[in-house]
């Protein structure tokens, strides 16, 4: 049970992620493209975590930070690159298919960082987990479905509105 509530935290953080894309490339479309829309979100975001850090009194210990290696700040470039491209791609995928690819590469680059010990303890990828890896390959093959063709505008416009 101790692992029932960050797990459906997890899930909903991951229900999330569509959502987010989808709204930031609705937003690109209207205020100039993928990273506008990505430098909005990221403003927005960091606005209500000052706004969090401010109203729970938050100290931060900045002090050291001067001392710390360069790659350390790196997660900031990341976010910045993983909310651009996102929002860049979503249009062109859609969500099922751009979330699924995005897993994949995140359980890929997981099981990866897991057994060689990037950044922390190692945890090998035994056969188990690289069978649940190629799976999700399988998986995501069903659900982006690269062979098939996308429908053209005429047959998007042709179709009857969804109920």
């Amino acid at each position: 049970m101790h692992l029932l509530l960050p797990a459906l935290m997890a899930l909903a953080i991951g229900l999330m992620l569509p959502l987010q894309g989808l709204v930031n490339a609705r937003l690109g479309a209207q205020i100039g493209g993928p990273i506008v829309a990505a430098f909005v979100s990221f403003l927005v975001g960091t606005v209500l975590l000052g706004a969090y850090l401010l109203l729970t009194r938050t100290p931060l210990a900045i002090g050291g930070a001067g001392k710390l290696p360069p790659w350390i700040w790196t997660g900031g470039l990341l976010g910045a690159l993983y909310v651009a491209c996102f929002t860049l791609l979503m249009p062109r995928l859609g969500a099922a298919s751009l979330v699924c690819l995005a897993i994949l590469g995140q359980v890929s680059a997981s099981l990866l960082f897991d057994h060689f010990g990037v950044l922390q303890e190692p945890r090998r990828a035994d056969p188990v987990r690289i069978a649940g890896a190629i799976l999700m390959i399988v998986g995501v093959l069903m659900v982006a479905a690269p062979w098939r063709k996308p429908p053209s505008a005429a047959e998007i416009a042709a179709a009857p509105p969804a109920p």
